[in-house]
């Protein structure tokens, strides 16, 4: 190619600024395109037309990191992460580059639908939106009529559940909205930090990893879970020299790069904090002046902790009282750069509220809460909400201005005052609405009947455990409306389907994280819908304009509903996009930030060690250790956790993740797998205490695993012939999961309470 010298003045250049940099760049990619394919050399995609650039944050898992996604003639070509997000800083996990490949997943729902045959059966015939709407809203009317608002009841994941789970359930006047990511997932962290320190998690976990100097993780699988991350802070934080400690069952992959692995008897984590507690308070390796000046009820405390010594520890926990006192020195010799990770999934034996206490605990007498290298105070961006009439629901199941995804502390009424029908509240202390207790009164109708149900992107039967139950609930109900992406099991049950658009063909409400630097991400369509499916804001304002909801719904776009909530910090959707997609505001990450003031909402402004609030209702006001059930003969204790490639059951038919990850594998002790003359990669059945069965499963044979306890990971084991790839691959935990024990304090379901054995024959 001859070389073509051209000399450009200033002036010239200034004449010819009509002629942009994309223009430039467009020709010069459409010259080197038309050579290659004289070339006979095949011509790559980004040679081949204009490249278009949206903005989004990922909704391939619940961490929701920042994306910029190229789209070219209307097709989505990559996605990378947006270096202008504090989550993502640019790099995406597997999960999160499979986007598209979710996008165009073959199996996905198509157009609305109508059921034809029983529920259950799967068979429907296709409508239009119209037809879809109008039967839907018919239906909904009925309900109200019949048994009043409070009769539906609307299940929701993933973050597009705010359009049903939030707003639109407070507009059309039910309380009884929930979402497995709190009762399911998160809520006794949450209810725990407001108990100690009157501050929420938030969905982006505080630690400091920055500057923390010890990092210990309870049943946390950084590497496993994939949230991106904390992939990358622990990355950082063990090249520059922390120190981890990891307590787990299993020698998880985090495991492999610890300094400690505490291999612990499930259940038992609490004596082992406890006996923390004892050596660092009798040692007085405690961080004395925080202590004395921000906690109240050290005490209490101290007198309390006196028996639960290392030996007293040892005997439960299978550890020793070596282990456990060198790993309290450790993180005291780190303090306050000591951080206990809260994690994520803490719902797993009933008693779970207690032992985040206890966690929160351990991490204010190591001085960590608000400090530098520990735990940080999240505070979530400012932004005003879309501004309507004041809802029908008195009270907020999660409330339309928080952050998507978080969950409420008020009590919400439906319009006849009739509180909601899980009894959270009346049975427990505190707790947001809890999905697996809303299944009863569909089947009861206790306190009062719940006879309709809406599940947005939530796969009930992954989801809800004791899944013989929720049947039995689903057939006992007048409507049933799924909205969803893909054809999992519980839309086969449904009366009415909606087919959602993903999150890439769709503007969405704003991502409000609560964040060291707190941040706002924009959410915008990178390609058309395809096929007939509808973003999940335009079913919700269709089917309340149907039912007469209008002041609550007086935009006609997204775009024009998300201007409204910017215009409150000078900002609109336009903008936010220029700006490349993300927000940053500043955040009050430390104590120090608050000059003197407390950060802290209990009401004695300090860390409480002793809980008043848990005393006046009954309960223990510092944590107790609760034995959970031993193991039954023959049994082993069914563990259960992530996997890199997938999120809970939703991405086992994405082609690419299912490629590299097609099922999972059940891990057993090696000498206990030998013992019973199971194989390495022999297929089994595993059958609970109640006799569900579940598999084909592979056994994996490993010495990373205690004796008494089997791990599989979440999400396998489908049940749905219109997931291709998914259908029939593993066992499912979830189907196994037939009992749970509800903690006294949140009302979560702790579901590691379950047994399973190895059977060979089907």
């Amino acid at each position: 190619m001859a070389r073509v010298n051209l000399e450009i003045t200033r002036r010239r250049f200034l004449q010819a600024s009509a002629l942009s940099a994309g223009g430039l760049l467009l020709s010069a990619r459409t010259t080197l395109a038309n050579k290659l394919d004289q070339a006979g050399i095949p011509v790559p995609w980004f040679l081949q037309g204009e490249i278009t650039t949206t903005y989004n944050y990922c909704d391939m898992c619940p961490w929701r990191c920042g994306v910029v996604v190229q789209s070219q003639n209307g097709v989505v070509k990559k996605i990378d992460g947006n270096p202008k997000d504090p989550k993502s800083r640019g790099l995406l996990c597997a999960r999160g580059q499979a986007g598209p490949s979710f996008m165009y997943d073959p199996d996905r729902l198509r157009s609305p639908m109508i059921r034809t045959g029983e529920r259950g059966e799967g068979k429907f015939r296709e409508v239009t939106w119209e037809e879809a709407l109008d039967y839907t809203a018919e239906k909904l009317q009925a309900l109200t009529e019949s048994y009043g608002q409070e009769s539906l009841a609307i299940l929701g994941h993933t973050s597009g559940d705010f359009w049903f789970t939030d707003y639109f359930a407070q507009a059309f006047g039910t309380p009884n909205a929930a979402k497995p990511s709190s009762s399911l997932c998160t809520s006794p962290r949450e209810e725990a930090a407001l108990l100690t320190f009157g501050m929420a998690i938030g969905n982006h976990e505080p630690a400091d990893w920055e500057f923390t100097d010890c990092i210990v993780l309870f049943g946390t699988h950084i590497g496993e879970d994939a949230r991106n991350t904390m992939m990358q802070d622990f990355a950082n934080a063990r090249a520059r020299g922390a120190r981890v400690i990891v307590v787990d069952p299993r020698f998880s992959t985090i495991a492999s790069k610890g300094d400690y692995w505490l291999p612990i008897k499930p259940g038992t984590d609490t004596a082992l904090l406890l006996a923390w507690m004892n050596v660092l308070i009798n040692e007085e390796r405690y961080a004395q002046d925080y202590v004395a000046e921000w906690t109240v009820g050290f005490d209490e405390l101290k007198a309390h902790v006196q028996e639960f010594t290392p030996e007293w520890a040892a005997e439960i926990t299978d550890l020793t009282a070596e282990q456990i006192v060198a790993t309290a020195r450790l993180m005291a010799d780190k303090s306050p750069r000591t951080v206990i990770v809260p994690g994520r999934h803490v719902t797993w034996y009933g008693n779970d509220t207690q032992r985040m206490r206890a966690i929160y605990i351990v991490n204010a007498l190591l001085g960590s809460i608000g400090n530098e290298g520990g735990l940080y105070l999240n505070k979530t961006p400012y932004v005003e909400a879309y501004p309507h009439p004041p809802f029908t629901v008195q009270g907020s199941s999660g409330g339309c201005s928080a952050t998507p995804g978080e969950e409420g502390d008020t009590l919400p009424l439906g319009p006849t005052g009739k509180a909601r029908a899980d009894g959270v509240r009346e049975k427990f202390m505190r707790g947001p609405t809890a999905v697996q207790e809303l299944i009863e009164p569909m089947i009861s109708g206790e306190p009062y009947p719940i006879k309709g149900l809406i599940a947005y992107g939530i796969n009930i039967f992954h989801t809800i455990p004791n899944g013989p139950r929720t049947q039995e609930a689903l057939k006992n109900l007048d409507f049933f409306l799924a909205i969803d992406v893909l054809p999992v099991e519980h839309v086969a049950w449904a009366d009415v389907v909606f087919p959602e658009a993903t999150y890439l063909e769709r503007h969405d409400e704003l991502w409000t994280c609560g964040h060291k630097t707190p941040y706002i991400g924009l959410r915008e369509p990178a390609v058309e819908p395809l096929y007939d499916t509808k973003p999940a804001w335009w079913m919700a304002r269709e089917l309340g304009m149907r039912l007469g909801l209008e002041q609550f719904f007086r935009w006609e776009t997204a775009q024009e509903y998300l201007n409204a909530r910017l215009l409150s910090i000078g900002s609109n959707v336009q903008k936010l996009h220029d700006e490349g997609g993300v927000i940053v505001q500043k955040g009050k990450a430390y104590i120090a930030d608050f000059k003197g003031d407390s950060p802290f909402n209990t009401p004695s402004k300090k860390i409480e060690l002793y809980s008043e609030a848990l005393a006046i209702v009954g309960q223990d006001p510092m944590p107790v250790y609760e034995a959970t059930e031993e193991v039954p003969d023959g049994y082993f204790r069914m563990l259960y956790g992530r996997h890199p490639l997938h999120t809970f059951g939703k991405t086992q038919n994405t082609p690419v993740l299912h490629e590299l990850y097609p099922e999972n594998e059940v891990w057993v002790n090696e000498d206990k797998a030998t013992e019973a003359g199971f194989a390495q990669g022999e297929y089994v059945w595993l059958e609970n205490q109640d006799g569900v069965r579940s598999g084909p499963i592979k056994v994996k044979a490993t010495q990373r695993i205690r004796g008494d306890a089997v791990y599989l990971v979440h999400g396998f084991g489908h049940n749905a012939p219109g997931l291709s790839l998914a259908h029939g691959k593993g066992a499912s935990d979830a189907a196994l999961a037939t009992r749970y024990k509800l903690d006294p304090i949140a009302g979560s379901a702790g579901m590691r309470v379950n047994f399973v054995r190895l059977v060979k024959e089907a």
